[in-house]
Parts: C-alpha cells; sequence; structure tokens
C-alpha cells in the first residue's frame, strides 16, 4: 500500500494509527459480533465510545460541568444557522467579525434570524489579515460575539482572542485541538469535524449550559442545543461511526501530548513550510505575517501557469490536495494536527526542485 500525503482542507488528513485501528474493529467490534456501523446508539459497546469522546474532549479542553460537549449534525454551515436561533433574541444585536469567506457565511446567516453588526471586515483584504483583537469595538449589550478561529481559504488564523463581555462565539472547525487555548473562556464553540477531529457528518458543539436556556420555544426542537444537552445528543440517531473515531482521535492527541504537543507538532511544520516561501524568491505567501495560519499554508506562485504546473506535479509525486481554493486560485497546503512532519520536508524538497526548473 502507497498512502500519498494529503495536503487537502477537508475532509483532511487523518492518523494512520487511528485508520488501522478501525480498520481492525470495523468487522466485530471489540467482540461484540458486530461493526460499529452496525451498533444500535442506545447499546452498551456505543455509548461507552460515545462517552469516551465527549469525556476526552472535555479533558483536553480542561472543560467543567459549566459547558456540555454535543454532537450534532449539518456542519459548521448549520451552525452559522442554529447559534442564532437559539442566543438572539427577538429585539437583540449580535456582534459578528467578518475575516473571510467562512465568517461571511456565518454573517449571512444570521442576518436572517435577526440583528447583525459587523464590527470589524477583513474579508476582501489584500494580503489577507485579521483585525487586532484589541481594537474591536463591541456594541453595548449585544447578545454574543462570533469570531472564526481559522479561515482556511484565506490562510489566517487568530492568534489571541479578543476579550468580550458578552459571550464569545467560535468556529473553530479548522484548528480545534491544534493548540492551546482557554475554551472556558468560550459560550460556545463549534466545529465540523473534518479537518481537525475525524471524518465529516458529525459536528462539535461545546456550549455553556446556561445559554442553552436562552432559546425561544418557538425554535423547533431539534434545533435547540437545549434538548440535545438534556439527550446526551441521543435525541435522535448520532452519526456513530463518525463520532467513534473522533473519540480515537481524540486518544491520539492525548498520546502525543496533548494540545501542547499539537501545538509544538503543528508550529514547527509551519515554520518550515513558510521559512522556505519567504527564502525563495519565487513563492508568495497569501497572509500577513503575524496572522498566518498554522493550519492552511497559502501562496502563489509567478504566474497561474506556473501554479496549475505546480500543483500537478506534485500530485505526480504523491502531494495530493495542493490546489488553492476555486475563489482564490493560487495553492494551500493544509497541514492539520493528523499531517505527518515528512510531508511537509517533501513539500519544500519539492518546491526548491520546481523553483529550480521553472524560476
Amino acid at each position: 500500500m502507497a498512502r500519498v500525503y494529503n495536503f487537502n482542507p477537508g475532509p483532511a488528513a487523518l492518523p494512520l494509527e487511528v485508520l488501522q485501528e478501525a480498520q481492525a474493529d470495523l468487522v466485530d467490534y471489540k467482540g461484540s459480533g458486530m461493526s460499529i456501523l452496525e451498533a444500535s446508539h442506545r447499546g452498551k459497546e456505543y455509548g461507552a465510545i460515545h462517552d469516551e469522546a465527549v469525556a476526552t474532549i472535555k479533558k483536553l479542553l480542561g472543560l467543567g460541568d459549566d459547558h456540555a460537549v454535543l454532537f450534532l449534525q449539518g456542519g459548521a454551515s448549520g451552525q452559522f444557522a442554529m447559534v442564532p436561533m437559539n442566543l438572539l433574541g427577538e429585539g437583540q444585536s449580535a456582534d459578528y467579525v467578518n475575516s473571510g469567506a467562512w465568517a461571511s457565511k456565518a454573517v449571512k446567516e444570521a442576518k436572517l434570524i435577526g440583528k447583525v453588526n459587523v464590527i470589524a471586515d477583513t474579508g476582501k483584504d489584500i494580503p489577507t489579515r485579521l483585525p487586532d483583537p484589541a481594537a474591536l469595538k463591541f456594541t453595548p449589550g449585544a447578545a454574543y460575539v462570533h469570531i472564526t478561529s481559522n479561515e482556511t481559504i484565506a490562510g489566517t488564523q487568530w492568534k489571541t482572542f479578543p476579550k468580550t463581555d458578552a459571550p464569545l462565539v467560535a468556529d473553530m472547525s479548522s484548528d480545534i485541538l491544534s493548540r492551546p487555548f482557554e475554551a472556558s473562556r468560550f459560550g460556545l464553540i463549534y466545529a465540523g469535524a473534518q479537518k481537525n477531529l475525524g471524518p465529516a457528518g458529525v459536528t462539535l458543539v461545546i456550549i455553556r449550559k446556561d445559554l442553552a436556556e436562552r432559546v425561544s420555544e418557538k425554535v423547533p426542537v431539534i434545533f435547540r442545543y437545549k434538548t440535545h444537552i438534556e439527550d446526551n445528543s441521543l435525541y435522535n440517531t448520532p452519526p456513530c461511526f463518525a463520532i467513534y473515531l473522533v473519540a480515537l482521535v481524540a486518544r491520539w492527541v492525548v498520546k502525543n501530548g496533548g494540545l501542547q504537543g499539537m501545538s509544538k507538532r503543528n508550529a514547527d511544520k509551519a515554520a518550515k513550510l513558510y521559512a522556505a516561501i519567504d527564502a525563495s524568491g519565487f513563492y508568495k505567501g497569501t497572509a500577513v505575517k503575524e496572522f498566518r495560519s498554522d493550519m492552511n499554508v497559502t501562496f502563489r506562485l509567478p504566474s497561474e501557469a506556473l501554479e496549475e504546473a505546480f500543483v500537478k506535479e506534485a500530485s505526480g509525486r504523491g502531494l495530493k490536495g495542493l490546489k488553492g481554493h476555486r475563489s482564490v486560485g493560487g495553492v494551500r497546503a493544509s497541514i492539520y494536527n493528523a499531517f505527518p512532519p515528512e510531508g511537509v520536508d517533501a513539500l519544500v524538497a519539492f518546491m526548491k526542485e520546481f523553483q529550480q526548473k521553472n524560476g
């Protein structure tokens, strides 16, 4: 078996040992005589792995009983609507920072529910950047403040989070569990699993329990966080296999040093790749240096024709998924937690070779 280096932005690389464990357990899960794909979500086999996933994530993030960990569906896109449906009451307003493509989608959905104040907008800035968190002007009495911690398309990442009086809400789809941070400061965190947690199909939601009580009785029961807290994410049949894989990935994070270990691993990978870009005189990073993402490294070549050739030749070398998002072009290397350091070394070597031939 020849595995490639998978730079795709999501669904993205999973730890090899997690895939191997899932493969070994696929047909007969822990001697139960059935696959976890077939197991009842009410049964003891699945119940144990579900509870482990909740407990491990809370432990990694240092969360207590004030916060609930939920496994929902619909991805971050579903949360763009569910957050204001639950937290933005009649006559209230919410503050949003528009930092790029994904934040702008969250803004658009929230405006369908209630009043939104866009307190900073760097979504179209070139080179891409984020606002200074200390310079943000919050709306007095805002129901919450929403940010997107890492913009996968723009290649930007918040290095420090704003301090707010209103509950802080964050879309952390692409950098959850990638570094230590004070999770208890957040009122709500959500993350589609398919970048840093597991496969597509499950969405992690972490919410302060008191905020879940805000929801209006007019909101359909299935779309209330309160419903899923009360039923431990089992109100409807959850995506059991995806949650099983999240549990295995969370174990892998613990085994590899927790969030401190992930932070060093990710910072080292990103630093090596950015250093190669900056030293080349051929490749050019697209994000302002102080806001560069450790998850999604975005850069350009001197022409679109060279970019096309670069992506094609890299793919032939087993360096897959490097094409930039269709809305911006260029090259993007997504190097989430599970992406191996050896893959960055291989990319850097290829970049030098490509420059020698085409520079």
